[in-house]
């Protein structure tokens, strides 16, 4: 587990590269939504035509059913050195078009970011109509040698600012480790954050994004540290593990628990 932790909090060294993944629907440059294939209408081509003239191709209209879900993290959501199509927000929109579930995801993945850019940024990615919200950070924190205290408070500061916001919302909580190079008892302090704020404020927990795939060659690009596609797949499958069952079974529709 630790060794596959290095891959994890090494990412932050890329932190300065904008990632080229754009996800299934990405966070604009003012941390608004851009448009993204999620969620389509049926198609336009549709449109009556009256007159022999017709009238052009109209904008889809947005299905009120379908719901969001907002992938807030580092250059692992965002898919750093990827396809956009490869990202794992991307893998996990594809998995519920596949599935015919009236969900869309949004991809707000920043490289570089620390939890406190992530609380920063957090009002913009919710100005979408959010009912799940993946948080997925604190690993540049741990590279940093950030204190755990000011780790954990952006944390809960991002959890009470989202239910505030979007009451009803789950939000579920990505965990991250660190390899021992900060010490022993650091880096088993901070891997307990993460099952301790989910416990406590009733979070579903992805025990550890990168399991499996963290210190393993194949499944990592060249610069040792993010995931390759095949990589991204495994990513996705830890994600929809615990993403699964609350789609299929409506969920986000609960409130927090």
């Amino acid at each position: 587990m630790i060794v596959g932790a290095l891959a994890v909090v090494l990412l932050a060294s890329c932190g300065g590269r904008d990632a080229r993944s754009r996800g299934p629907r990405a966070a604009g440059a003012d941390g608004g939504a851009a448009p993204g294939p999620a969620a389509r209408a049926d198609s336009a081509d549709s449109a009556a035509h009256l007159g022999g003239g017709g009238a052009g191709p109209q904008p889809p209209t947005p299905n009120p059913q379908t719901r969001v879900i907002v992938f807030l993290g580092t250059s692992l959501t965002a898919g750093l050195g990827l396809d956009p199509d490869e990202a794992y927000p991307a893998l996990i929109e594809r998995r519920l078009e596949q599935r015919h579930l009236p969900w869309r995801a949004i991809n707000a993945g920043v490289s570089g970011e620390t939890s406190a850019g992530a609380l920063r940024r957090l009002d913009a990615a919710l100005r979408e109509p959010v009912a799940i919200l993946v948080v997925e950070t604190g690993a540049n924190d741990g590279l940093r040698g950030l204190e755990l205290d000011s780790t954990r408070a952006n944390l809960e500061a991002i959890v009470r600012r989202a239910r505030a916001v979007r009451p009803g919302l789950r939000i579920v909580l990505a965990g991250m480790e660190v390899p021992p190079n900060l010490g022993p008892r650091y880096a088993a302090a901070f891997r307990a954050l993460f099952p301790s704020l989910a416990a406590r404020d009733g979070l579903p927990l992805i025990p550890f994004l990168l399991q499996g795939v963290g210190g393993v060659d194949s499944l990592n690009q060249a610069d040792g540290i993010h995931p390759n596609a095949a990589g991204a797949r495994i990513v996705a499958d830890n994600v929809w593990r615990v993403l699964g069952p609350l789609v299929t079974a409506g969920g986000g529709a609960r409130g927090p628990r």
